[in-house]
């Protein structure tokens, strides 16, 4: 095997037991279980498609666990977890400015011919306006909540 899994005996402690106490997602134990399959410092870990077999997981889902050990640096618990994403996969187009002029634009006074703003008839003045970009009128509305802006 290209990355040779060895767990010390508190992580093995901890694996079995995030594997036999509580209430884990069921993909953290399954990592659990394919770690301390793959450990060699217990002994020479049986052929990958032994242990795969065994657990009911593909030769690839081994080598992902064990390249993820390697990467954690041999942390056995940062393995079995999620990992956090660091950023949100699409930045909001709602920031502070353009909330700001969102909140300035509903406090004013409604158009000609209209009683009160409407969050449809926001989306419309937000398209015309220069330097807010074009939001919907669901985002709007999430942001005029948030501020508990009343639209009069």
């Amino acid at each position: 095997m290209k990355r040779p899994v060895r767990l010390s005996a508190r992580d093995r402690e901890a694996l079995i037991r995030l594997i036999t106490t509580g209430v884990h997602p069921a993909s953290s134990i399954r990592r659990a279980q394919v770690l301390l399959e793959l450990d060699a410092s217990v002994g020479e870990p049986d052929p990958k498609e032994v242990i795969a077999a065994r657990l009911g997981v593909s030769g690839e889902m081994l080598r992902l666990v064990a390249k993820r050990f390697a990467e954690t640096g041999g942390d056995a618990l940062a393995t079995v977890s999620r990992r956090k994403r660091d950023l949100p996969p699409v930045p909001s187009p709602v920031t502070g400015e353009v909330e700001a002029r969102l909140i300035a634009l509903a406090c004013s006074a409604p158009p000609a011919g209209y009683a009160r703003w409407s969050l449809r008839l926001l989306e419309k003045h937000v398209e015309l306006t220069e330097g807010i970009p074009n939001l919907d009128h669901s985002t709007i509305g999430r942001v005029v909540k948030k501020r508990n802006c009343v639209l009069i």
